[in-house]
C-alpha cells in the first residue's frame, strides 16, 4: 500500500508550498488529501487553487471557517464540488487515517 500524507491548512499565503507538496508526494506514489480551515480557506480563491484540486486525492475546506472569513457556501470555489464543503471531522480523517500528517 502506498503512503498517504494529510495537509492541514491554516496559513492563507501558502498555496504553491501546498501545491509544490502535493506534486512531490504524488510523484512518490502517496494518497493526498488536503482540508483547509480558518484563514487558509482565501486560498481556494487563487487562480492555482483548481490545480490543487486536480493534483491531490481529496481537497476540503472548512464550510463554518469559510463563511466566518466572509464567503457565501453556496459560492464553491472551482475544483470542489458541494460535498467537499466540509466540516473539521475532514481533520479527523486525516488525523486518524493518513500515515503522514503536515500542518501548514
Amino acid at each position: 500500500m502506498a503512503k498517504s500524507l494529510g495537509i492541514f491548512v491554516t496559513n492563507p499565503d501558502c498555496l504553491h508550498h501546498v501545491i509544490g507538496i502535493t506534486k512531490a508526494a504524488k510523484a512518490k506514489g502517496s494518497k493526498v488529501k488536503v482540508f483547509f480551515t480558518w484563514t487558509a480557506t482565501h486560498n481556494a480563491k487563487d487562480k492555482a487553487f483548481p490545480e490543487l484540486c486536480s493534483l491531490a486525492d481529496d481537497v476540503s475546506i472548512c464550510v463554518d471557517s469559510y463563511k466566518k472569513q466572509g464567503y457565501d457556501p453556496a459560492d464553491i470555489p472551482e475544483g470542489l464540488t458541494d460535498k467537499k464543503m466540509a466540516t473539521q471531522a475532514q481533520h479527523g480523517i486525516i488525523i486518524e487515517d493518513y500515515d503522514c500528517y503536515l500542518s501548514l
